[in-house]
């Protein structure tokens, strides 16, 4: 199946929502090459309204006076049209100007923005928005999306999972790299972060990326990131280049859970890249895999799922009792054991439940996985042990 005719979830939750009163302004953020724009072309298709697509990237001068006439030919098609702006980021003072448009008649039409830049797109709206819109994440793909799509199996997602666009490369491994490489990772360090934020020493920041990746799934200390950096820092440097790189969608840091506020940010963080094919690669584009980076890889593909899921996810360890991951949403929390064929020991599930009574035990295995990633919250709440 091509990429165009498979339809990925957020479609329909994006319809949902505009057809909801009041209309939102929806912003559509995340990962380069997920998509994003041939998703809410699908979406045009079903929307049942009239609608106009403008993509700043066509021209060659994108000024507010640009902005400004494809809204007015939206408007043009009547009451509820739909109007999607894609690579908005790139126009001028977007974010006022989509606020003047919106506060004259925001009930006139529906509004679609997307880009390719989450960092610009996400501070853009806060800064001069509020109110106005709501956020819409778009992760990376999940291996029931890819399963569906691509007929991927387990063992395929572990080293290419999360980005379809590469699917066609996975038979020549240095094609597949160097396109991961030069045409995801690159430009969005290139151009989404290191254009929109400051960082010091470029190189430095590369650098640091390239390490806190080779880490999946792992619990390390900030100071034995720094001591692996070829260049003096401290604490906080590193702690804001994994700020940055959480806020492009490419790898996050879970804090430790913890009752006491301070002792979950004092705690050294668990690495997760956003997908195993970032983890594929810091190792280089290594196409095979030991039991030692198999497991690791099984336990981020699980973490990179949970992380889609609403609520805030951790990992837990006391001593030598330690679980994956923690989940929690309002009222519920979930203590999560990921088991990929590695010997470990089960304790930490009983030892959590001891100090938390009220959580939620689940184990997910590569027999399992298949079921939590088509149906994740049904897949928890359905074999959740008390």
């Amino acid at each position: 199946m091509s990429i165009e005719k498979f339809q990925r979830p957020f479609v329909n939750q994006l319809l949902e929502r505009l057809r909801q009163p009041p209309p939102f302004i929806q912003i559509l953020v995340g990962p380069r090459q997920v998509g994003k724009t041939t998703g809410v072309r699908q979406l045009m298709a079903l929307c049942g309204h009239p609608s106009h697509y403008a993509n700043a990237d066509d021209v060659w001068v994108s000024d507010r006076s640009w902005l400004l006439q494809q809204w007015q030919q939206a408007s043009l098609l009547g009451e509820g049209a739909l109007l999607v702006i894609d690579e908005v980021q790139k126009i001028p003072n977007w974010p006022e100007t989509v606020k003047a448009l919106w506060d004259a008649d925001p009930r006139r039409l529906r509004v679609v923005l997307l880009g390719s830049s989450a960092l610009r797109l996400r501070s853009g709206a806060t800064e001069s928005l509020a109110g106005r819109f709501e956020v819409m994440r778009i992760h990376h793909w999940s291996f029931a999306e890819l399963e569906t799509a691509f007929g991927y199996d387990l063992e395929r997602h572990l080293v290419f999972g999360g980005y379809p666009g590469a699917v066609s490369l996975e038979g020549d491994p240095e094609r597949w790299y160097a396109y991961m490489k030069d045409s995801i990772v690159e430009s969005v360090i290139g151009k989404d972060i290191l254009h929109e934020r400051k960082v010091a020493n470029p190189m430095l920041f590369r650098q640091a990326f390239a390490i806190l990746c080779a880490y999946p799934a792992q619990e390390i200390s900030y100071t034995k990131l720094l001591g692996q950096l070829q260049d003096r820092g401290n604490t906080d440097l590193i702690k804001h280049y994994i700020d940055l790189y959480a806020d492009a969608f490419l790898l996050h840091a879970l804090p430790k859970h913890s009752p006491k506020a301070w002792l979950s940010r004092a705690s050294s963080p668990k690495m997760l890249p956003a997908c195993p094919a970032l983890y594929t690669l810091a190792r280089g584009g290594a196409m095979t895999q030991d039991a030692e980076q198999r497991g690791r890889a099984f336990e981020l593909a699980v973490g990179a799922e949970l992380l889609q899921l609403p609520g805030e996810l951790r990992y837990w360890r006391e001593r030598d009792a330690e679980v994956d991951f923690v989940l929690q949403h309002r009222d519920a929390l979930y203590a999560i054991e990921v088991k990929s064929g590695r010997r470990r020991s089960s304790k930490g599930l009983d030892a959590f439940k001891t100090r938390q009574p009220d959580a939620k035990r689940v184990i997910i295995t590569p027999e399992n996985f298949g079921a939590f990633s088509r149906a994740p919250s049904a897949f928890l709440e359905k074999v959740a042990m008390r």
